[in-house]
């Protein structure tokens, strides 16, 4: 397989990977054979894949917006994914120019294209590291530089805990993160469910996921809300995507095909 310009030497283009895997379902550019082939497969196991997708991001610029409007102006973004249309440093900084944002991610194309996206913007950056290591995280010298944890911050961790199996303790994860932020912060979290679906979709999507480098582990409803202990979970609390502050009624229906439950916590002093 040849390997594209914008491809970094030190990657395996032939194993898929979960970032370019969903970068093809949204319609994008920056993935490989081995990916495509894969999300492929998902698509014939799970035809809503590319629909979930969409739902999933959508649910994060209906959040983002939220958290502007509530006067939030620091973001952590943490498997922020490949860039696409709609990314929170523009949202955020289109209401407030001096909004700080911070990218986090694993995958190294999606860290090059986001310092692509981000060069001159001084009140955004991007870093590469993993959700597993909080700590590496919150010490990071760009986390520390754009921000204050003194003041609230919105940690966003959408469409990423489903990577996150419990042996990686990700309540722990979670736990450490909490920790760090001051009153008046949010978590915002989505991911995967099986409450409405299961059996063969279940089975073959688990199938294809354990080619990549990050198998799913599905979650229920009630677990995903256990995570937002210590946060006062905002109104319409943790539902399908679709369903968190719609922009129409229209937009909401049939909700449970998203597949993804999302909410928002609060942090009261």
């Amino acid at each position: 397989m040849q390997r594209p310009n914008w491809a970094p030497d030190d990657i395996d283009i032939e194993r898929p990977s979960v970032a370019r895997m969903y970068d093809y379902y949204l319609g994008g550019s920056h993935n490989f054979a081995a990916d495509r082939v894969a999300a492929r497969a998902m698509v014939e196991a799970v035809p809503d894949a590319p629909l979930m997708a969409q739902a999933n991001r959508a649910f994060l610029r209906r959040v983002v917006q939220h958290l502007v409007d509530s006067g939030v102006r620091q973001f952590l973004d943490i498997g922020s994914g490949i860039p696409t249309v709609g990314n929170v440093h523009e949202i955020a900084q289109r209401a407030d120019p001096r909004a700080r944002v911070v990218y986090v991610d694993v995958d190294p194309i999606a860290v090059a294209h986001s310092k692509e996206i981000l060069a001159g913007n001084p009140a955004a950056t991007v870093v590469q590291e993993d959700l597993r290591r909080p700590e590496a995280i919150l010490a990071h010298p760009e986390v520390t530089r754009l921000v204050d944890f003194s003041l609230p911050v919105a940690v966003l961790i959408v469409a990423v805990l489903h990577f996150i199996p419990h042996s990686d303790h990700p309540e722990d994860i979670l736990r450490t993160l909490r920790a760090a932020l001051a009153p008046g912060s949010y978590l915002v979290l989505s991911q995967a469910s099986d409450d409405t679906r299961g059996g063969a979709e279940r089975t073959e999507a688990e199938r294809v996921y354990r080619r990549t480098d990050n198998p799913l582990c599905i979650r229920s409803r009630t677990e995903l809300t256990a995570f937002f202990d210590g946060f006062t979970i905002v109104d319409p609390g943790v539902v399908w995507v679709p369903q968190w502050r719609p922009e129409t009624p229209e937009s909401a229906e049939n909700a449970e095909q998203a597949v993804f439950l999302g909410g928002v916590g609060r942090l009261d002093g």
